[in-house]
């Protein structure tokens, strides 16, 4: 424990200290800051990964006083047989790639040229495992030339070997012998700058962590393996690692879809930390409504937190076609007179998820608490969708503000296409939780108490007092298809046995304390009668 807490102080440190550098050459919040931090820490995180990946195939190597000149001595064929031999999620890099080479020749000249010509070099020899596809088919860069964001040239060789200087101070590699869960902290320290209200889009896609834990803990109940898990609205990747850690990251392969390139680069350096590289070539930059990548393929768990509100105006008349109407069985929202942004496009996704669901698949999908009781339209039909084939496993509201980017209410819909339809759970979950002040924000946040209560007592379909009930599908068709737990919760009386003695006493004592308020206010009716006679005009 202790050597973890050392490892996380150092690595805050690092990241703080990235930071610092942009800072003193004026990119302190500045657009391109983002690029630059998270693009240096993967290439620091990639170098020590190989480096450590090598010494336990070859430990001679790891005993050299230079390790990279010890590389570099190898013969090309054994190198060769080195790189082949390593696991395919191993960054393949050359001998000057690494950051211990490149630190020996920060005084060379042109030294700028050199770090960006060193990152093209890795981005184009791993495009196969480390690039983000778009729904064209086109791959993304893994590092950009993050020197030519200085505008002023003449500084961009200090810039670099200040970059390189920061990474050269410690190493990952005497962590890698541990699983990757404190990754997550790392990842969260790393991108937190980026990810609050004022961070613009990014709050958008991120998800507590104790709202993705319950999701994962109720969804994977039992070990699985060789399973799909899928997420059609990423974001940074909260609810995809969740369920990969849940699963166990070698029992699973993930795929997602983003429509924003910035979202799609930190899941992607999510997957890295989290020991998910298989799966890279799996995320994909699309509009997953207009331009689904994996429409034909079905998946065996599926989870999300849509974005509720958003125009899509814009290809609007495309969903009305042939080939898009089979997956919105329920219907398309229609465009608002008024307020296009309030266009409900997570009504869309619920009823993408539901088609990608296999023939035993399950989904859990954040949703506004009001979709589990609209009377009519798009909702009502999804619910009565869901009701009448039997997938509904269950649903969670939880506390109010627990996201701390919006105040909507908001519940977890738990799907399962082999749902138990005669122990569906309810549960209204609204009043546990702690109040917190995040900034100028207050936010609910469950303790591991809660989070443990939630989960149990939805895996175990346990009726507690006032917070959850078990029922079936024809009581919940009886109600209308409200998957709201508070319609379906009974209202108790508490009688008391008394004697005529205790009864009498009771009804004396009534009676003397109603003479005495009737008294009370005939005394003040005439203090106010008599106050209004004295009243003269001046």
């Amino acid at each position: 424990m202790t050597q973890d807490i050392n490892f996380m102080t150092k690595t805050k440190a690092l990241i703080d200290n990235l930071k610092s550098v942009c800072a003193n050459y004026g990119l302190g919040n500045d657009g391109n800051e983002f690029k630059i931090i998270t693009q240096v820490f993967l290439y620091k995180f990639l170098n020590d990964k190989f480096r450590y990946a090598v010494k336990q195939e070859k430990p001679s190597l790891g005993k050299a006083d230079n390790f990279s000149k010890a590389l570099r001595d190898l013969k090309e064929e054994d190198y060769q047989f080195l790189l082949a031999s390593l696991d395919p999620n191993i960054p393949r890099l050359q001998p000057e790639h690494l950051i211990s080479h490149l630190f020996l020749k920060q005084n060379d000249s042109d030294f700028a040229k050199t770090f960006d010509d060193t990152l093209r070099q890795i981005s184009i020899e791993n495009a196969e495992v480390f690039s983000v596809k778009s729904f064209s088919g086109a791959k993304d860069t893994l590092f950009d030339e993050l020197t030519q964001f200085i505008s002023d040239s003449s500084q961009r060789d200090a810039f670099a070997k200040a970059l390189i200087n920061k990474l050269f101070e410690f190493s990952f590699e005497e962590m890698f012998e541990q699983k990757y869960d404190f990754f997550a902290t790392i990842f969260e320290y790393l991108i937190k700058d980026y990810n609050s209200d004022s961070g613009g889009k990014y709050a958008e896609y991120y998800t507590p962590h104790a709202v993705a834990r319950i999701m994962a803990q109720i969804m994977v109940p039992k070990p699985v393996k060789g399973v799909k898990v899928y997420d059609p609205s990423a974001g940074s990747g909260t609810l995809l690692m969740s369920i990969a850690h849940q699963i166990g990251e070698e029992n699973c392969t993930i795929y997602s879809e983003d429509i924003s390139q910035k979202s799609s680069n930190m899941l992607r350096l999510n997957l890295v930390l989290n020991n998910l590289t298989h799966s890279i070539p799996n995320i994909i930059k699309t509009n997953t409504i207009a331009h689904p990548s994996y429409l034909d393929t079905k998946f065996d768990y599926i989870v999300s937190n849509p974005p509720f509100k958003l125009d899509f105006s814009d290809f609007y008349a495309d969903l009305d076609k042939d080939a898009f109407k089979k997956r919105f069985f329920a219907g398309i929202p229609k465009i608002p007179i008024k307020d296009k942004d309030k266009m409900s496009i997570y009504l869309l996704f619920i009823q993408h998820i539901i088609h990608s669901l296999s023939d035993t698949g399950k989904a859990a999908i954040v949703l506004p608490t009001g979709f589990i009781t609209a009377q009519s339209g798009i909702e009502k039909k999804i619910r009565e969708r869901l009701i009448t084939n039997g997938w509904l496993r269950g649903v969670v509201s939880m506390p109010s503000n627990i996201f701390a980017s919006t105040g909507t209410n908001v519940s977890v819909l738990f799907l399962d296409k082999q749902a138990d339809t005669q122990h569906i759970i309810l549960m209204d979950a609204s009043k546990l939780g702690e109040t917190i002040k995040e900034g100028k924000n207050q936010r609910t946040v469950l303790t591991p108490v809660e989070e443990n209560l939630i989960i149990e007592t939805f895996n175990s379909k346990k009726a507690v007092q006032d917070m959850s009930v078990v029922v079936t599908k024809e009581q919940i068709m009886d109600k209308n298809c409200s998957f709201s737990a508070g319609q379906y919760f009974e209202v108790k009386i508490e009688y008391t046995d008394i004697t005529h003695e205790e009864f009498a006493t009771k009804m004396k004592t009534f009676e003397t304390n109603l003479s005495k308020f009737f008294n009370v206010n005939r005394s003040l009716e005439l203090e106010i009668q008599n106050n209004l006679r004295g009243l003269k005009y001046e």
